[in-house]
């Protein structure tokens, strides 16, 4: 998720990657009128394991999810299947960067509410959606709200605060990635209550499929009464959406 300024009306955006098993997010900005992005730093740590995914809050601040806790190549491997509870979120400024949430099986996407006040963190080995605790209310508290699937990320309507989902309906079928047996792809909406934000609102799906159409949706979004899908190895998908 990018960061804007206000004042410069400057987009950052952090990009975390592994090569080599040496993780590292980079921080750039996009230059609109020149459509470039210009390189701004790169930062490495010890507690930046195995990002996943990021959101900006600010010129050089972040929150990241570590998906795995292993960085040896054969233990990442076996790990989503030892049950471990061991990966967690982070939070990076110029001035610190330290744990604020764990206990995760696999920590995975990573947004912020429109006030950013509240996280939500995908929960993929529950089925759920971890929903933090005002984020400036130090320690941050996790409430665990069911999604009914397998959420892999995460997009937040910045007018509604609606959250939208792209999951994996038969996460097996994923893992194994068959061809002859493609995994199924899927889209789930969930409104959160501004006053309450681990409270419930109405929820729905809005796009599913058994693997003909799209193979393993990884994220979705809506604009201008249009869904975009995306996959985590194949094509994207775009179609009217009708609500």
């Amino acid at each position: 998720m990018i960061f804007r300024e206000q004042n410069f009306g400057r987009i950052l955006i952090p990009y975390g990657f592994s090569v080599y098993f040496i993780v590292q997010v980079e921080i750039f900005r996009f230059v609109e009128n020149e459509n470039t992005l210009q390189y701004i730093k790169a930062i490495k740590h010890e507690l930046l394991l195995n990002v996943n995914d990021i959101v900006a809050v600010g010129t050089e601040s972040f929150y990241a999810t570590n998906d795995l806790y292993f960085t040896n190549g054969i233990l990442k491997f076996v790990e989503p299947f030892l049950s471990l509870p061991w990966c967690d979120v982070v939070y990076y400024s110029p001035q610190t960067l330290q744990v604020v949430a764990g206990g995760f099986l696999i920590a995975n996407g990573i947004k912020i509410s429109p006030d950013k006040r509240h996280l939500y963190v995908s929960n993929i080995m529950k089925h759920k959606i971890s929903v933090t605790n005002p984020v400036h209310e130090l320690p941050i508290s996790l409430t665990l709200v069911d999604v009914g699937s397998v959420c892999d990320n995460i997009e937040v309507d910045h007018e509604s605060g609606d959250l939208w989902l792209s999951c994996h309906p038969n996460g097996l079928k994923f893992m194994l990635s068959d061809p002859n047996d493609p995994p199924g792809s899927e889209v789930r909406y969930k409104s959160i209550i501004p006053c309450s934000p681990v409270a419930q609102g109405d929820s729905g799906r809005l796009y599913a499929d058994d693997g003909s159409v799209i193979v393993a949706s990884s994220v979705a979004t809506q604009y201008g009464g249009k869904l975009l899908i995306g996959t985590v190895y194949q094509k994207a998908l775009i179609c009217d959406l009708k609500l």
